[in-house]
């Protein structure tokens, strides 16, 4: 059963998602850049999550889609400290996220074969005017939290019929 619905909208239309989730019963998560922190948007949801790095990495050949990592700057400043990093500006930051979200990627290009191609990575920094994806491709969004802070994983792929089953028997004989 649905408990909490991520808002990814801003301004009016982010206010208006969050009064029907709240008729319904439902937990609202909005996620905004750094810039809108104090937008009215951000007010009307149970949770608000600034986020400013977005790593895209394509995904074309047998399938189509795309592999999204987005955070904002204080869990990726976090991370940078625990590698022993000593840059924690913008562009190791914005290296960060790409690097996540390739990796991510690389990880399920093993999984699925050479057949899985995937793009080198583009970061987008900022509040982003619209992701559209589309609606025939199951979009699944993975919240991470790691210490007090929230990132998320989103992972939107269409499948081509019969990939994982050809793949998963070529992996047991």
């Amino acid at each position: 059963m649905l408990k909490k619905l991520l808002i990814a909208n801003r301004g009016e239309i982010a206010i208006r998602i969050a009064q029907g989730a709240a008729e319904l019963g439902l937990g609202t998560v909005g996620i905004h850049s750094g810039d809108d922190a104090s937008s009215l948007h951000t007010r009307r949801v149970d949770e608000s999550v600034a986020l400013e790095y977005t790593g895209v990495i394509g995904i074309s050949g047998r399938h189509r889609g795309a592999v999204y990592f987005t955070a904002a700057s204080e869990p990726l400043i976090g991370l940078l400290q625990t590698f022993g990093e000593t840059d924690h500006g913008t562009a190791t930051q914005a290296d960060l996220v790409g690097e996540i979200a390739n990796t991510i990627a690389g990880n399920a290009r093993k999984f699925f074969g050479s057949e899985f191609l995937i793009s080198v990575p583009i970061v987008l920094r900022g509040q982003l005017d619209e992701i559209t994806l589309p609606r025939h491709m199951k979009t699944v969004v993975i919240p991470i939290q790691w210490r007090r802070w929230r990132c998320y994983l989103l992972v939107s792929i269409h499948k081509n019929p019969g990939l994982l089953e050809e793949v998963l028997h070529r992996r047991r004989a």
